[in-house]
Parts: C-alpha cells; structure tokens; sequence
C-alpha cells in the first residue's frame, strides 16, 4: 500500500525523475524562470527550495550536498553566491509558480516557476524611425 507516499512520480524511474528535476533545477539557478508544465513545477519547488535552504548555510558540508543533488559545479557556485544571499531574511517561500493555461500540443497544463525576488526585464520600445524622402516604395 501506498499509505502517505508522497513522491509523485511523473512517470518516469526514480534516476530519471532525479536527473530531470537537478536539471530543472540549474536552468532555474541560471535563468531565474523558467517554463515546464504545472505538475513538474509543483515537484520542482520543493528541490529548489531545499536547495536554497542549503545555499544560505554556507558550509562545505551543504556545498557538497547541493553539488551531489545538483551535480554541476556552476549552478552550485551561482546558488552560494547570489541565490541563497537574496534569500538570507526569508524563511521559506523562495518560488512563485504561474498557472498559463494549457499547452497547444498536447493540452499539458503549463506554468512559470520563478523566485520570488525575480523583477523580469522592462520589454523593449520599439522606437519607428521616420521615412527618408528617397525611400518610399515604387509600387
């Protein structure tokens, strides 16, 4: 019986589900959002989120352990040195997980799984150059 099993399992192995959320996981470190379906994002807060809760103890000892999750040196370097320090006055709630709708596809519903603390680039003006005298179409 599966009497308060609490792994969801995304059917996948439970070495692809692993390999699959550290991937995640570093992407996240890197890109500071990203976008995955919602059940993915559910199972990924919680990875990420212990992984923050390591970065802020700044031990060997948690480093090594991230790197064992993690397994890439960069993203570990990235989470000890500007992730986890953003974190030092928060005591849990490092993700936010926006609901999009349903993918096109295949009708996965998909979210964006960001940190909290994360303030999106302003977009681009597109300013319009005015039209030179010599440049309006023949036609």
């Amino acid at each position: 019986m599966r009497h308060r099993k609490r792994t969801i399992k995304l059917g996948r192995t439970g070495s692809h589900r692993d390999a699959m959320l550290a991937n995640q996981v570093c992407s996240l470190i890197a890109a500071k959002r990203i976008k995955t379906t919602l059940a993915k994002a559910k199972v990924l807060r919680s990875v990420a989120e212990k992984m923050v809760t390591l970065g802020k103890q700044e031990t060997l000892s948690a480093r090594r352990r991230a790197l064992a999750t993690l397994k890439n040196t960069t993203a570990v370097g990235e989470l000890f040195s500007s992730v986890a320090p953003a974190f030092k006055d928060r005591q849990g709630g490092y993700t936010r997980i926006y609901k999009l709708g349903k993918r096109a596809s295949d009708g996965s519903e998909m979210a964006l799984i960001e940190w909290v603390n994360y303030v999106p680039p302003a977009p681009k003006k597109t300013v319009e150059k005015p039209a030179k005298p010599g440049d309006e179409s023949k036609g």
